[in-house]
């Protein structure tokens, strides 16, 4: 019997990747994106969790020193591109339904409607209880980090910074209520070079990411998908980099 799969997503390169190559082996009935947050209420959202002054940081990190380092770093991309293949197929829009948030109403009544027996999530805000118990569907997501230690944004970098090559990875893994503390399903390593970097660590992720991805669905389809034990027991959320700190590590580190 044919298993009905959602993707529940923001809008970006890494669900229009992921929804390509699952869609290739296992059809996707629906993607539901949802509105990122931006500007002043992303801004205001996260001053309430860690000031005004970490904010700050994070937002002058993103404008004067992001775009440097992703200019940088367009020789390795290119490789990464290449060596990866990313299909990059825009996603047809007679399958594609727009919420504001994935929390709100409107989401849950949806899924509620199609009824899915599988959930990919890619690229959202933190889901709520209520939305994950409103179906009967099983919640999936991949994690550009080995969890529970690098829980949050950019594992890779952080692994990188903490000279914890051995945990600089990815995670497939079930959705609960928390922040990236679902089961495991599985969990992979990245090839890092000398010329990798804050830019270019998530696309490893997603190129080794998407074969985990796809082993989970199979699994799902299968009714063998199974949860193990990490890689690692030390679990820290983390937040995206202030300037200083992109620097003095940088510095101290060498790591870009």
């Amino acid at each position: 019997m044919k298993k009905k799969i959602v993707l529940l997503c923001s809008e970006c390169f890494s669900t229009t990747v992921i929804y390509n190559a699952v869609n290739n082996r296992y059809a996707i009935d629906r993607v539901i994106t949802e509105q990122p947050m931006r500007g002043m209420n992303l801004a205001k959202r996260r001053m309430k969790k860690l000031g005004w002054f970490r904010v700050g940081g994070q937002i002058l990190f993103s404008v004067l020193i992001v775009p440097f380092i992703r200019r940088a770093a367009q020789s390795r991309l290119k490789e990464i591109f290449s060596f990866y293949q990313f299909d990059e197929t825009p996603i047809p829009a007679e399958i594609k339904t727009a919420v504001e948030s994935v929390n709100e109403e409107a989401c849950i009544r949806l899924l509620q409607e199609l009824e899915p027996d599988l959930v990919i999530v890619n690229g959202t805000r933190i889901i709520s209880r209520k939305v994950l118990e409103s179906t009967k569907a099983v919640f999936i997501n991949m994690h550009t980090g080995i969890t529970p230690k690098y829980r949050g944004v950019h594992g890779g970098y952080w692994a990188m910074v903490n000279k914890d090559a051995s945990l600089c990875g990815v995670t497939i893994h079930l959705v609960d209520k928390g922040i990236d503390t679902g089961g495991i399903l599985s969990q992979g390593l990245i090839p890092v070079t000398p010329r990798d970097n804050y830019s270019t660590y998530p696309y490893l992720q997603f190129g080794e990411g998407i074969p985990l991805m796809l082993k989970a669905v199979e699994d799902f389809h299968f009714n063998r998908l199974q949860t193990r034990e990490s890689l690692t027991k030390e679990s820290a959320l983390w937040y995206h980099p202030t300037i200083w700190q992109y620097l003095i590590t940088r510095i101290t580190k060498g790591v870009g």
